[in-house]
């Protein structure tokens, strides 16, 4: 049984910074490209970051110089650490492997003073 889990969300001010993790069980982690994704109520769900199985990585323009995303294979998780974050950022977080049907449930963050 495939499971894909999101934690580290929460209310942080603007300027702060957050760290998500998604744990990935039941597939073979370190071949699969890991993406995350955010949605805002009443937008669409965007791509936020992506990284290959081979650790390249990509990331939306709105997000460039402020999120990192990693992974580690050996702990089956990938990573999205965000700095500086900004109010537009306020959104629900879900994690992907990419190029399956497979979704976390999502985690909330929400940036407000």
């Amino acid at each position: 049984q495939v499971q894909v889990v999101e934690s580290g969300g929460g209310l942080v001010q603007p300027g702060g910074s957050l760290r998500l993790s998604c744990a990935a069980s039941g597939i073979n982690f370190r071949l699969y490209d890991m993406g995350w994704y955010r949605q805002a109520p009443g937008k669409q769900r965007d791509m936020v970051t992506t990284i290959t199985s081979g650790g390249r990585t990509n990331a939306a323009d709105s997000v460039k110089g402020r999120f990192i995303i990693s992974r580690d294979n050996a702990k089956n998780t990938v990573y999205l650490q965000m700095n500086n974050l900004k109010r537009e950022d306020t959104a629900v977080y879900y994690c992907h492997a990419i190029r399956t049907g497979y979704w976390g449930q999502g985690t909330q963050v929400t940036v407000s003073s």
